[in-house]
């Protein structure tokens, strides 16, 4: 449903841009967006529009738009700076059309809602298509003994190791059933609800799923218990902390993609930053959480038989969205193609995301990021090359060094990824290395222990 309405409507404001004056649709837009007459103007791009006018001094004619409720309106603008003692300007509309304010699509929510589980999970499960538990993350103190109960069962239903109170239907249940659920978890005083994500694009959960859970309030008394010692920040603090800020971004991308109702645009994108920053908070603590755990003494891996092209290809996947935003084209190994290494899976699954993470940040927009497996003798190798501006030899000497953020100034980072990596790499009997030249991109290469099985007799 839309509207056209040609009649000319006119506005004043003063010199401090406060709507002093205003015809009955305008007034009714600028309320609707939060103003009054007598106070600074509230319809965020014609706001812009008449402070740029004043400024200047400049008569400007522009077409601007505004949310009103359900409806969006567009209008064409005309503004003239008054030279008067008040300094303002004087507005003159026409060409007002209000129609429906635009909808996402249902894959567009579905994203996006995906997304702000993802944030708020303080555990996440990698299950196949019926429901059977591959593999299991966590962050959560009062979920560790759950987690290493299900480690343990690798193949059973998810639903086997929680309680989903006042539910006694045989479990498990279709996914659309679950997805949503309250759920109990032995070990956690916490109430648990459960999100699940269905992999596969024409029939969902034909790949399986991404199983999330959240709690329904953060872990802070637990951690009180510790006494008066002083807390440690990757085994302590780190759930406590992630929590609140996980809320913070899930809210403001609540906020950002109007799931919760129309918003002016502007304040959108205020949203859309305040999420990026709790992003970005969280990747810092994240990675100060991972320093101290590889560089304490106990630190080691758990090594199994994995698939590096498996992990590869997995890793793109994630990073696929953050590759095409920048137009950048992303090419893993080939479906079918192997290479069996002895290694943690977690463990290179993170040292590849970083790797591809770094590719995709640095190198130019339009540009191709190639992931590449290799065998040398009893090593196993996954290489990351991008098209970038490459490293002389001064920066791949120090690349590896703690706070090293690759010679690139302001990109917010910690500059500990690749130094995490590498002792990651060594703890598994592998190591990550760098080739590059300036202006000619970079290539790391992290080497693992082949697969006993795939080692030639001596």
């Amino acid at each position: 449903m839309s509207e056209t309405i040609q009649t000319l409507t006119r506005a004043r404001t003063d010199g401090e841009d406060c709507l002093i004056e205003a015809g009955e649709q305008l007034a009714d837009l600028n309320r609707a967006c939060g103003g009054e007459i007598g106070k600074t103007l509230a319809i965020p791009e014609l706001l812009s529009l008449v402070v740029k006018a004043r400024q200047y001094g400049l008569k400007l004619a522009r077409q601007f738009k505004a949310i009103d409720g359900d409806k969006q309106v567009t209008a064409w603008a005309e503004i003239t700076p008054s030279f008067g003692g008040d300094s303002g300007c004087e507005i003159s509309i026409a060409n007002w059309h209000v129609d429906d304010a635009p909808q996402d699509s249902a894959e567009e929510e579905i994203r996006r809602r995906t997304e702000i589980n993802r944030h708020l999970a303080e555990c996440s499960a990698r299950l196949d298509p019926q429901q059977r538990v591959l593999s299991i993350e966590t962050d959560a103190d009062d979920l560790e003994q759950f987690a290493e109960r299900v480690r343990n069962a690798v193949g059973k239903p998810w639903t086997d190791f929680v309680e989903f109170p006042g539910n006694a239907h045989a479990q498990p249940m279709h996914w659309r059933m679950l997805d949503g659920a309250d759920c109990r978890i032995e070990g956690s005083r916490r109430s648990w609800s459960a999100h699940l994500e269905p992999l596969g694009k024409v029939d969902p959960g034909s790949a399986g799923f991404v199983l999330y859970l959240s709690a329904s309030q953060p872990l802070a008394a637990v951690n009180a218990s510790a006494g008066s010692r002083t807390p440690s920040l990757g085994r302590e603090l780190t759930p406590v902390l992630r929590q609140p800020i996980n809320r913070i971004i899930a809210n403001a991308e609540t906020i950002r993609t109007k799931l919760a109702g129309p918003l002016a645009e502007e304040y959108s994108d205020y949203a859309g930053d305040i999420a990026s920053a709790g992003q970005h908070l969280l990747a810092l603590i994240d990675d100060l959480s991972d320093l101290e755990v590889v560089e304490a003494d106990d630190f080691s891996t758990a090594p199994d038989l994995i698939d590096l092209a498996d992990v590869a290809r997995r890793a793109c996947g994630i990073l696929g969205v953050r590759a095409s935003e920048r137009q950048i084209r992303l090419d893993p190994p080939a479906e079918g193609e192997m290479q069996m290494a002895t290694a943690e899976f977690r463990r290179v699954l993170q040292v590849l995301l970083n790797l591809i993470g770094n590719a995709i940040r640095y190198a130019p927009e339009e540009s191709r990021v190639w992931v590449r497996l290799d065998r040398v003798g009893e090593r196993a190798m996954v290489t990351v090359a991008d098209q970038g501006h490459g490293l002389d030899e001064e920066q791949q000497a120090k690349v590896f060094e703690k706070f090293e953020r690759l010679g690139k100034q302001g990109d917010g980072g910690s500059g500990l990824g690749l130094y995490i990596s590498r002792r990651i790499a060594r703890a598994m009997g592998g190591d990550l290395t760098v080739e590059s030249a300036k202006g000619q991109g970079a290539r790391f290469t992290l080497s693992v222990p082949v697969a006993e099985a795939d080692v030639p007799d001596a």
